[in-house]
């Protein structure tokens, strides 16, 4: 929404970007639909044919086999000590994730610039990513 202490272009620049916002969506939602169909109708086409159904089925049993020897491995303590630090390494790993991005933002206000020069001497270039979600 416009505010008043906007100038008459940065307000123009503003609803464009809102109707480029408002149509991308419209079209995001239109493919995901279209899509959808398309899924659903060659779904159809796999379960109408005979041969993919018993190799699928074929498939379906192998899996559950896989399943259930995977089971018996990771119940192991090496394996169950490997997944406790593989999963205390991914809550690390989120965390320092979020930090770095917090300090990438302070840094981009303070410096006045999006490039970083690493310890090894490569400059990266620090970029957003944003997307839209709907409100609850």
């Amino acid at each position: 929404m416009p505010n008043e202490n906007q100038n008459p272009n940065q307000v123009a620049n503003l609803l464009n970007i809102e109707s480029l916002i408002n149509s991308s969506t419209a079209r995001f939602d239109a493919l995901q639909k279209e899509y959808q169909e398309q899924k659903s109708q060659l779904d159809s086409i796999l379960d109408s044919d005979v041969e993919y159904q018993e190799v699928a089925q074929e498939a379906q049993k192998q899996a559950k086999l896989k399943t259930i020897a995977k089971q018996k491995v990771m119940v192991r303590p090496e394996a169950a000590q490997l997944v406790e630090k593989m999963k205390d390494a991914h809550i690390q790993i989120k965390e320092l994730k979020t930090a770095m991005s917090d300090y990438l933002a302070q840094f981009v206000i303070l410096s006045g610039t999006n490039q970083i020069e690493g310890p090894d001497g490569v400059l990266r270039q620090i970029i957003y990513t944003a997307k839209l979600v709907k409100t609850k």
